[in-house]
């Protein structure tokens, strides 16, 4: 009986970010996304840690073949590389991985100021990661602190939509959880989080 709950559960944690991942594919404001949410959501409710970190990468990573083949390629192909895109920023990726490990971390026990301390979390992390890499190597500011913070600088417009996206994802998606929970039949046993 304890594996059949645990199987309904997964397929309720998997459920909500396959919807996130989709939620991706639909027009948004530039990184008001759920990508972080995506990420402290698997984190925080998977058990097993392999699925924790492999179940939101692996939907990340196919929403992104979708996203970059067939909807951002066709509306900006001077931006993408001929040919099908498997992968895209390791940076992505990278930060995802990170944000991931947060809510496994912070989030065994969800309590709202967790949260909101996740979310935050995970929004910097990204910001710092992804403007990271687009600093690395780059021909638009220079290989120095100061090329550095001038790539932080500019990227700050885009922060904000990234904050508001992972605070009203993480919102949705931790309240839909626990809304799903608390109005559907509990399976006995189940004790709310990890």
């Amino acid at each position: 009986m304890k594996m059949h709950q645990t199987t309904f559960r997964y397929s309720i944690i998997l459920a909500i970010i396959l919807l996130a991942a989709f939620v991706r594919l639909l027009p948004h404001p530039h990184n008001f996304t759920p990508l972080g949410a995506m990420a402290l959501f698997g984190g925080a409710f998977f058990g097993r840690k392999a699925l924790a970190f492999l179940a939101p990468l692996i939907t990340l990573w196919i929403s992104d073949i979708v996203l970059n083949n067939f909807i951002l390629k066709p509306q900006f192909p001077q931006y993408y590389p001929e040919g099908f895109i498997w992968f895209n920023s390791i940076s992505i990726y990278l930060a995802f991985l990170m944000i991931t490990a947060l809510g496994w971390l912070t989030l065994k026990k969800v309590r709202v100021p967790r949260l909101i301390g996740a979310s935050l979390g995970a929004s910097v992390l990204f910001f710092l990661v992804t403007n990271f890499a687009v600093w690395q190597g780059s021909s638009v500011y220079p290989q120095n602190a100061e090329g550095l913070v001038a790539c932080y600088i500019a990227g700050i417009p885009f922060f904000w939509n990234t904050l508001l996206g992972d605070l009203t994802y993480t919102a949705v998606m931790f309240g839909a959880f626990a809304l799903f929970f608390r109005r559907s039949p509990i399976p006995a046993g189940y004790e709310g989080t990890n």
